[in-house]
């Protein structure tokens, strides 16, 4: 039988660096969608602002009976008092914590899936050895797995870039067959099982101006993307590319596809920050759960200032809503109040 909104499990909310913007954005997200959206709050109940009502839970099904008179809180009891903009490194334990149960909690099915706060890794190292470059490395981690793709999306434009946080002049060194060909896979079952796109739809930046116009402005376009993207498309992966990327973020370009798969990290963040800088959403893909992310930081320059702006992290919600209904084949839309 196909559940109601109400019958759901709800989306697992972790944290993140509480001297940071999450637990205003946290309160401001409930407030917009209370329990049109039920979400809970994995984390310390003190650090969510003053005049936001809370109401503590103990299991996550609790989260879809409270949510539309007070944010639900699964908490977890942070040893450091909360200064706004200046992190404590004894809370880091508290942080990570807050990860791992939110990990468990989707994984046993009792949260459909899990949207991350933002996290400042340095305190994360500085207070308890974290060993991980980021939130991405840690959740593979927890999850077993050993690779897994970044995905960038919003109303307008998905993107996936395969090589990400490199200088730019290790990326023709790092941009290989087997990562690209890894990179196609993991997105393919991704949208296919995650966002129920039967037949996705990608298309391919190459990575010189032009997709090296022929060779004259570079061959990594013949020597190495072409051949890979061929593959793909012998085994009906509906592939096209090389694209020049200059041409492939337009209106009508972006009709033609459901996911574009650049090079490098600015080559997809651009165009799909300038398309929708505050509603984009990290989606991490080749998980076996559902994980988003706001995309962006901690922002401890306007932490509770009461200003932070909390688009991203309701689409990082409904996202998570949107997948968990595909991956269930539950078609009930999620709010789009963004």
């Amino acid at each position: 039988m196909t559940q109601t909104t109400q019958q759901k499990a709800p989306i697992a909310l972790s944290c993140g660096e509480p001297a940071g913007i999450g637990p205003e954005i946290a309160a401001k997200a409930w407030d917009r969608l209370r329990g049109r959206q039920p979400f809970f709050y994995i984390g310390d109940p003190r650090h969510i602002p003053v005049g936001t009502p809370i109401r503590e839970i103990h299991t996550p099904q609790d989260a879809v009976h409270v949510s539309a008179e007070a944010l639900p809180v699964l908490p977890i009891t942070f040893p450091a008092e909360n200064t706004a903009g200046q992190p404590d490194p004894r809370n880091a334990a508290g942080v990570i914590e807050a990860i791992a149960r939110g990990v468990s909690l989707v994984q046993s099915g009792e949260a459909s899936g899990l949207c991350t706060g933002p996290i400042n890794k340095k305190a994360l190292k500085d207070g308890a050895d974290f060993a991980y470059p980021g939130h991405t490395e840690y959740l593979a981690a927890l999850a077993g797995v050993d690779q897994v793709v970044m995905m960038l999306a919003c109303d307008a434009l998905r993107v996936v870039p395969v090589t990400i946080h490199i200088p730019l002049e290790d990326v023709p060194s790092q941009l290989t067959a087997a990562r690209l060909t890894d990179t196609l896979l993991i997105t393919h079952r991704a949208l296919r099982r995650d966002l129920g796109i039967d037949a996705p739809r990608i298309a391919v930046a190459g990575l010189n101006p032009h997709a090296g116009e022929g060779g004259a402005m570079g061959r990594e376009e013949i020597d190495m993307i072409t051949p890979v993207l061929d593959a793909l498309r012998r085994e009906c992966m509906n592939i096209t590319g090389p694209l020049s990327a200059d041409t492939m973020f337009h209106a009508e370009a972006r009709k033609n596809y459901d996911v574009a798969v650049c090079m490098y990290h600015d080559q997809a963040l651009i165009p799909i920050k300038t398309l929708d800088f505050s509603g984009g959403v990290n989606v991490t893909l080749g998980l076996p759960f559902i994980r988003t992310s706001p995309d962006h930081g901690t922002a401890f320059d306007i932490a509770g200032q009461g200003i932070a702006d909390a688009d991203s992290l309701i689409a990082a919600l409904n996202m998570a809503r949107k997948m968990a209904d595909a991956k269930t084949g539950n078609a009930a839309p999620a709010t789009t109040e963004k």
